[in-house]
């Protein structure tokens, strides 16, 4: 039972993840029904259950849109994708860094608006320049993520029938 089940609100939109017993309480009180269940089964004295991997919320739960995410570097690679906003390139999260685009040297900050994942061969190359000093263009404009489920995005990443759920 230490397997996690994705949670989704009434709308589809992923919410958190969820102990296997967690979950099964919320369908026995019929707070949120099945979507997606995995092959192997629970047994009790006279029931079998599925085990799930997704369960929908019956009611909406209504999502603070103007929270902050704190910027944080597992942060900035989830968003990315970790991938090299440079060349495009992904080596691996042990293989990347996070590049501040208006270095901190000349008062760039740790905000969402000016970080970005880099691989170090990228990263070393830029060096305390910004993309124009260093001739480089980013492969997008970095920006603070729009929606809590954002916090979920890399786990999503990692479970083949959750990664269907991360961008709807």
């Amino acid at each position: 039972m230490a397997q996690r089940v994705l949670v989704l609100n009434a709308s589809y939109e992923p919410l958190q993840l969820i102990s296997v017993r967690r979950a099964l309480v919320l369908l026995l009180q019929e707070k949120a029904e099945l979507v997606e269940a995995a092959m192997q089964h629970l047994r009790a004295q006279s029931v079998t259950y599925s085990v799930p991997l997704v369960i929908r919320l019956v009611r909406y739960i209504r999502i603070p849109r103007q929270l902050r995410l704190p910027c944080s570097r597992r942060g900035v690679f989830a968003r990315d994708r970790e991938t090299c906003q440079y060349c495009g390139q992904q080596p691996g999260r042990a293989h990347l860094t996070m590049d501040h685009v208006v270095p901190r040297s000349q008062g760039g900050l740790t905000t969402w608006n000016n970080v970005v994942t880099a691989c170090r061969d990228c990263n070393h190359r830029k060096g305390g320049r910004t993309p124009e000093q260093a001739n480089m263009v980013l492969l997008s404009t970095p920006r603070q993520p729009q929606y809590l489920a954002f916090a979920l995005l890399g786990e999503l990443e990692r479970h083949d029938v959750w990664r269907k759920y991360a961008y709807t």
